[in-house]
């Protein structure tokens, strides 16, 4: 049994023996096929909204609830400041956290060498302008 595209709409596969495909048949008959109906996933009584898995009731029930809880969070967050909000410490109560770090006497001084110094510009421009002093007077030479 090979299967093949319906001659008709191309879309749906039918066998070889078969002239069109069930949804062509019904339309050309003129048989309206219904889509099953989805039901409410919450009660599972009435259809669902087109594009929703609820139908309109439980919809509706689902906003005054949350409605509800809105207003009932906001209540509660009015009476809410930084003072009341419980018996927690305060951060600059709390220990300071003081990370184990190894001596800077075990390192030696000559290892930095001029790292240590501190150069501020007018020295850098000073050591600059002696140096191309040097680099003149030796030209000169």
């Amino acid at each position: 049994m090979k299967l093949v595209k319906c001659p008709r709409c191309d879309l749906n596969y039918i066998r070889e023996d078969e002239k069109y495909c069930k949804v062509c048949l019904r339309e050309l008959k003129g048989e309206k096929h219904e889509d099953e109906v989805e039901l409410c996933s919450i009660c599972n009584e009435e259809p669902a909204l087109p594009g929703k898995d609820v139908c309109l009731f439980c919809l509706k029930e689902m906003n005054k609830s949350n409605s509800n809880d809105d207003t009932q969070n906001e209540e509660m967050t009015e009476g809410l400041e930084p003072g009341n909000i419980g018996d927690m410490d305060s951060v600059s109560g709390m220990d300071e956290i003081i990370p184990d770090v190894e001596d800077d006497s075990e390192i030696p001084s000559q290892e930095f060498g001029e790292i240590e110094n501190e150069l501020s510009l007018e020295d850098v421009r000073e050591d600059e302008e002696r140096k191309a002093d040097e680099d003149e007077a030796e030209d000169d030479l």
